[in-house]
């Protein structure tokens, strides 16, 4: 009797410690990323095609910036995740209840679920448009109206309400433990967080080290801003070592919240990207540096990094953007974004070697070696599929290794022979 009890014993440690190591029902990739998918040029593919493109790439998430009819048509039955986006101009008319409800009746309600919309943005860059004074007294209302729509439909568990800020909301960004918003913002931004608080959704940035480093590149280290080997810098108050930028801004938002009293509430990157051409004046806005960039990027993802000072939290992130896009206003730079031409054909190659998914940056500071790098690696279909098989097969082991330990306990509860 008393070996049987030793026998139930000894299967309930397996069975416990089966449990807690086995990743059963958690398939890991990159579902931490997506792309931006703007429209504001005349010589576009048209959505299906958008879409195939995007199915070949095996990424599935997307982010658009209005509630375009034929693009939420075609996206239908696709399982592409949908960030939607209500103008700015808007806004003001949302925050009447009734409107809002009107707004989500036509333009979210008829396509879901068979188009799988998840978020949508109330404006965007709000607290720093150019006419931010009459749009901030309408944000919030404009948000909690949607989100009211949204519950008295039976879809706010299924859509996140959120609006996508600029960095420049920041007073103080460095070192990322000083993060502060500014005055003016503090007010509505403290309002805001209270309801990405209370309805659990992530707090948006668009995020962008090009700008930095254009705006001091004899001070900012460039190797720094492109995610390449580098000294990286050590927040001296929190001890923590950054080796790129784009964490340090991140990390530089979650301290801002936190100075207004909120903990807790997720940071994504709704854009984030590097251009492949610019004016003279635009400083670092070349070809190979918007291919460094994302290729590095697109490398932590697969390695699905959190920021130094949330490391277990897997960092979300829109990369900016699918297309170049001809009638974008303001400087070149602007229209030469996207890791693709308008006719779908490569901008330049972000991919890597399927066979590894350890990170290798190329050197900002060799251009022959960027350009080797370049022209062999696998093209950038090959990053989201190795991550796809790398996380199969991770999946597959974890069955194997809970399977084994299960026959394990199941021959040590019986006492036969191994």
């Amino acid at each position: 009797m008393a070996t049987f009890f030793s026998r139930i014993a000894i299967f309930k440690i397996f069975l416990v410690f089966s449990l807690s190591f086995s990743d059963i029902g958690f398939l890991q990739g990159t579902t931490s990323l997506g792309i931006n998918y703007g429209q504001l040029g005349n010589n576009l593919l048209q959505p299906e095609k958008v879409l195939d493109l995007l199915s070949s790439l095996k990424v599935t998430k997307a982010r658009i910036y209005d509630t375009n009819p034929q693009i939420l048509t075609a996206f239908a039955n696709s399982g592409v995740e949908l960030m939607v986006t209500i103008e700015n101009a808007v806004l003001g008319q949302l925050m009447n209840p009734q409107a809002a409800f009107q707004w989500v009746s036509s333009h979210i309600k008829p396509y879901f679920p068979a188009t799988k919309i998840t978020s949508i943005a109330v404006g965007n860059e709000v607290f720093t448009d150019d006419d931010t004074t009459v749009l901030l007294s309408n944000l919030v209302p404009a948000m909690i109206s949607i989100q009211t729509a949204l519950a008295q439909l039976g879809l706010d568990s299924y859509i996140k309400v959120s609006t996508p800020c600029s960095l420049a909301v920041l007073e103080e960004s460095y070192p990322p433990s000083a993060g502060s918003f500014k005055p003016e913002v503090a007010p509505v931004m403290t309002q805001m967080l209270q309801f990405l608080q209370s309805t659990t959704a992530p707090f948006w940035i668009n995020a962008y080290p090009y700008f930095a480093y254009k705006g001091d590149p004899n001070r900012v280290s460039l190797d720094y801003v492109l995610f390449n080997p580098n000294q990286g810098m050590v927040d001296p108050f929190t001890k923590l070592h950054y080796d790129n930028m784009l964490y340090a801004q991140v990390d530089a938002a979650i301290y801002a919240m936190a100075r207004l009293g909120f903990n807790g509430i997720e940071v994504r990157i709704s854009e984030t990207g590097w251009p492949s051409s610019g004016d003279s004046n635009e400083i670092g806005a070349t070809l190979q540096n918007a291919a460094i960039y994302n290729r590095n990027l697109l490398r932590r993802q697969l390695e699905n990094e959190g920021t130094p000072l949330r490391p277990k939290m897997r960092l979300e992130v829109y990369v900016f953007a699918l297309f170049n896009e001809n009638m974008k206003p303001g400087p070149t730079s602007e229209r030469n974004y996207g890791l693709f031409h308008p006719d779908g054909t490569m901008a330049y190659n972000v991919g890597l070697s399927a066979k590894s998914t350890s990170r290798s940056p190329t050197s900002s500071s060799s251009s022959s070696s960027s350009s080797s790098s370049t022209t062999s690696s696998a093209p950038i279909s090959d990053v989201f599929s190795s991550a796809t098989k790398a996380a199969t097969m991770e999946y597959h082991q974890s069955w194997v290794c809970w399977i084994s330990v299960c026959m394990l306990t199941f021959h040590v509860f019986m006492g036969r022979p191994f």
